[in-house]
């Protein structure tokens, strides 16, 4: 279903409740959701309040979810009109009887002597992906990419975190990962957390996308719900949760859960500790600390942090930027650690200035374009007021430093120190190496405008 299907479907149930048409926010809000737009953006957009678009959003998700039968968030929205459209069409089929090549009920009659290619008793895949994001530019990521699928498929782990700093291609590893796999699952889908569901809404989606296609299946049977984990007992599910960051607190240390996202734990623990056939891939800046914590190499929960792209793979970017060639590539790329995004940002800046900025300046110069200023601000805003001091410290230093410079040059307990430094660490905003720390010169320059260092 496209932009314009849903919207046209949508202002049909709305104007069928209400006996009005869409009017512009309305419309703003759908298509803003179906593009996977975040409240807050839609706002800025329409030059409104953000509480002004979350009640207009909950007022239409009300009439959407009473003419649907289910529950309708900006979370699912997109994959319960896609149902209500092949309920459509299907209730269109059973109608029509057609002679010829297809009987009543709308199943392809086979030629004799050709077997059915589907059995009506042969498992079906399922998916709902109508939250991924479209596959751009996929630049070699294949050591990772085994990776994860000897994790999932082989080892038949049963949670996987995918961390990395922003921008560095976790998402896109993730939907090229679901792409090449799917089809080893009876259900998969990808679920994007930008919305922030509460937990009981999250199973609540996830019960409905597994119970309706148990519904198509046994049609004759008034099958009632289960729990969430006895559907990832009884079927080889793959789950993905996108930002998973939004779970936890800003101004806290990594991975603690707002209080309204508590429950989410006892999820994770019970992916963790029953036994199913299942998998949940959680991608995001932090992780929750119950997973990080886990270290046992018994254990069926795995992390993988994202690191930056290698020299041939940075080239890319470049070239599609046509500054492949420029006499300082290989600094350029080691500077900006290989991350996709930050390459794209500030090579975008030097071809807008004709190429010629990097001869005119220094070879250590870091450029922080507005739009990469914009990406480290969101990550920078969600930390602790003790991590920031400590990030200053590390902005301030002018080589690596460990433990003891670091109390020396502060007044900070060493166990709030060490916690920090963790902390830090878990959202990939420092290096450690052996003994000492770090930060890339893009976030030491970032940190010394942000934080005064």
């Amino acid at each position: 279903m496209n932009l314009k299907e849903a919207l046209k479907l949508a202002d049909k149930i709305v104007f069928e409740k209400t006996g009005a048409h869409l009017d512009d926010v309305q419309e703003a809000v759908l298509k803003g959701t179906l593009e996977r737009e975040t409240y807050k953006h839609i706002a800025k957009e329409f030059d409104c309040s953000e509480s002004n678009v979350r009640q207009i959003g909950s007022e239409l998700w009300q009439i959407l979810s009473e003419k649907l039968g289910e529950k309708v968030s900006k979370t699912n929205f997109r994959a319960a009109m896609q149902r209500l459209q092949n309920s459509n069409v299907l209730n269109f089929a059973k109608d029509v009887v057609v002679t010829g090549s297809f009987n009543t009920c709308g199943e392809a009659r086979h030629p004799p002597n050709i077997p059915n290619p589907h059995p009506p008793n042969q498992e079906t895949s399922h998916h709902d992906l109508s939250e991924m994001p479209q596959l751009g530019a996929f630049y070699d990521r294949t050591p990772q990419l085994q990776t994860l699928k000897n994790w999932i498929l082989q080892q038949n782990s049963s949670l996987i975190a995918l961390t990395g700093i922003s921008g560095i291609g976790k998402t896109t590893l993730a939907v090229q990962l679901v792409q090449q796999i799917k089809d080893e699952f009876e259900y998969v889908i990808w679920c994007n957390l930008d919305t922030s569901p509460t937990l009981p809404e999250f199973e609540a989606n996830l019960i409905q996308f597994f119970s309706q296609y148990q519904k198509q299946d046994s049609p004759t049977i008034n099958q009632k719900a289960l729990p969430l984990i006895k559907y990832l007992q009884k079927h080889r599910c793959l789950v993905v949760l996108d930002d998973i960051h939004n779970l936890f607190s800003s101004g806290e240390l990594a991975g603690k859960y707002q209080p309204e996202y508590e429950e989410y734990r006892s999820l994770f623990k019970q992916i963790e500790k029953l036994s199913h056939q299942s998998c949940f891939l959680l991608i995001g800046w932090e992780q929750p600390r119950e997973v990080t914590q886990t270290k046992s190499l018994n254990t069926h929960i795995n992390t993988l942090q994202l690191k930056g792209l290698d020299i041939a793979a940075g080239r890319e970017i470049l070239r599609d930027y046509g500054l492949a060639d420029i006499d300082n590539y290989s600094a350029l790329i080691h500077r900006y650690q290989g991350n996709p995004l930050w390459l794209k940002s500030v090579a975008t800046l030097i071809q807008e200035l004709g190429g010629c900025v990097t001869e005119l300046l220094p070879d250590d110069t870091i450029l922080l374009p507005e739009d990469l200023k914009d990406i480290l601000q969101q990550q920078f805003s969600r930390l602790s007021e003790l991590e920031k001091q400590v990030l200053s410290l590390l902005a301030k230093a002018s080589d690596t430093i460990n433990l003891t410079q670091l109390l020396e040059n502060s007044r900070i307990p060493a166990s709030d120190l060490v916690n920090a430094l963790q902390s830090l660490s878990r959202r990939c905003l420092i290096e450690q190496q052996a003994k000492f720390y770090t930060i890339s010169p893009v976030l030491r320059q970032y940190a010394a405008i942000r934080l005064g260092g």
